[in-house]
């Protein structure tokens, strides 16, 4: 490698400094994001390497108090990951044991089984320490199944020099060729930086072979997980007139067809809306029963609803005016009714509306806007039949076998049409009374479900339905169809990262074949 291109390479290196000072500042401080530098070279090796911080104990200036907890959390977001390699740089004139990269390296790694060391500075070691440096190097101190390899990098005066890399890797074996403790490491690979990145290498493609299978189930997951991202955002409208209103046309459909199913219970779904109409119907017919049983006190009624007639004849008008009153308090709970109906369907279509058109904010909002104003208008329409029905409730009236069927199993006697001049008598009111208001509650139990689920969802989808259709008549269907440029980045976003799991799923199976 000649000087320009190690010129060059320093130039690549000093132009990585300006975005380093964009994302951690222009002090010492440190930043999680990484800045990619890629050096081409034929004499480079294949590998990929993380230059993490070294770690710091004390801040210097400019740096924050907690600058050794960054540095650490940082550092172990990327050797607890079981597809790296982790390189631990240990200078051989300090004691290994109590090395804290080396100790971080084990909390994530115990076995050591993705663990390198490197030895460096070797020196610099003091003399009569050299056995204990060849007892590290031969994995007898600090076992690691990758092993230790020792190194001696060029020094800042080479640097400053502009000393070749070949000039110093030279200068490197001789070193150790020429060392009296060192020399026999040479014939067993376990210096120089030449036999580091052969090593390197090696472990890094043996590591992947032990890696693909649980890294092909991997990105198999990532692979089903984007594309089931990318079809929230399917393809776009497209560009021309006609294909944006063919489009236009297609998505009004789909969602037409999702508010049929909807209103006419086929879309099952946990807690669907005629599960929620049930349960609001239930408190109604709950609330009927509750008041069922206000008739007994039979002498307090014949005393607050004595007309002119002597004791012992009875009274229709009474009888009337006691239910009426008794059947005017249902409004209330009815209207309650109609409202918690309403504000359930509006719900629904309002998440049909956000599943179909998500990504079109206009027509979500002329949606949207078009249910409520049905709903208002439906509501106007449900509130009108329900005062009517309430009208008619004024007028007491039902079929004879009907009533003396129910007024037979309250009293437990049998009657007919025959016997009406027995029994028209006030000691039997609580019963008529009990029996006519027991047709009532029956009568609006159902009455009124029927009534507010035809007005408030079937009508409403109906009304819906069509008017919807009626977007196609706008001239500008592309204002329509626009779309959050967020929706169109992330769509780009996912459509190249299938491509590239596609391509890594593609490469990997071939690989097993």
């Amino acid at each position: 490698m000649n000087a320009r291109t190690i010129r060059e390479r320093c130039l690549s290196v000093l132009s990585a400094q300006a975005p380093q000072n964009d994302l951690a500042g222009k002090g010492v401080g440190i930043s999680d994001e990484l800045i990619t530098l890629e050096i081409m070279s034929p004499d480079a090796c294949d590998l990929t390497l993380i230059d993490l911080p070294g770690i710091a104990r004390v801040p210097v200036e400019g740096q924050p108090e907690d600058i050794g907890k960054q540095i650490k959390h940082l550092i172990m977001t990327y050797i607890k990951k079981s597809e790296t390699i982790n390189l631990v740089v240990v200078p051989c004139n300090t004691d290994i044991a109590t090395t804290e990269a080396l100790k971080m390296a084990q909390e994530v790694d115990p076995d050591g089984i993705r663990t390198v060391a490197i030895l460096t500075k070797p020196d610099l070691i003091d003399k009569g320490t050299e056995k204990n440096i060849l007892s590290v190097v031969h994995n007898q101190v600090i076992r690691l199944r990758k092993g230790y390899i020792m190194v001696k990098c060029r020094g800042q005066q080479q640097i400053d020099d502009e000393i070749p890399l070949e000039v110093a890797a030279q200068m490197e074996r001789d070193f150790f060729q020429n060392h009296d403790y060192f020399r026999c490491l040479l014939e067993d690979d376990k210096v120089t930086i030449k036999c580091l990145a052969i090593k390197l290498t090696q472990d890094l493609v043996d590591h992947i072979k032990k890696s693909l299978p649980q890294l092909h189930e991997e990105i198999k997951n990532q692979l089903w997980n984007v594309k089931r991202d990318l079809k929230q955002y399917e393809d776009g409208p497209p560009e021309d007139l006609e294909g944006a209103k063919e489009f236009l046309i297609k998505t009004l459909n789909e969602f037409n067809e999702k508010i049929k199913s909807l209103s006419s219970g086929e879309m099952m779904t946990e807690k669907n809306i005629f599960f929620q109409f049930r349960v609001e119907f239930k408190k109604w017919n709950d609330h009927l029963n509750s008041t069922k049983t206000t008739f007994d006190n039979l002498k307090e009624l014949s005393r607050d609803y004595r007309g002119r007639e002597l004791p012992g004849f009875s009274n229709y008008i009474k009888f009337e005016k006691i239910l009426q009153e008794h059947v005017a308090k249902l409004k209330e709970p009815a209207t309650d009714l109609l409202n918690n109906i309403k504000d359930i369907v509006i719900k629904e279509f309002t998440d049909v509306v956000n599943e179909c058109f998500q990504n079109y904010h206009i027509l979500q909002n002329i949606t949207k806007d078009k249910i409520n104003n049905i709903q208002l208008n439906q509501l106007e329409k449900a509130e009108e039949r329900i005062s009517e029905q309430f009208k008619m409730e004024n007028r007491i009236y039902t079929q004879d076998p009907i009533f003396l069927k129910v007024l037979s199993e309250i009293t437990k006697d049998a009657f007919s049409e025959n016997m009406l001049p027995v029994f028209d008598k006030q000691s039997t009111y609580s019963h008529l009374l009990e029996a006519y208001y027991e047709i009532v509650v029956q009568r609006m139990a159902d009455q009124l479900p029927l009534m507010v689920t035809f007005y408030m969802l079937q009508e409403t989808a109906q009304l819906l339905s069509i008017d919807i259709m009626k977007l196609l008549e706008k001239p500008d269907v592309h204002e329509l169809l626009s779309e959050d440029s967020d929706v169109s980045r992330r769509r780009k976003e996912l459509r190249a990262c299938l491509n590239r799991l596609t391509a890594a799923k593609e490469a990997i199976t071939s690989f097993f074949k």
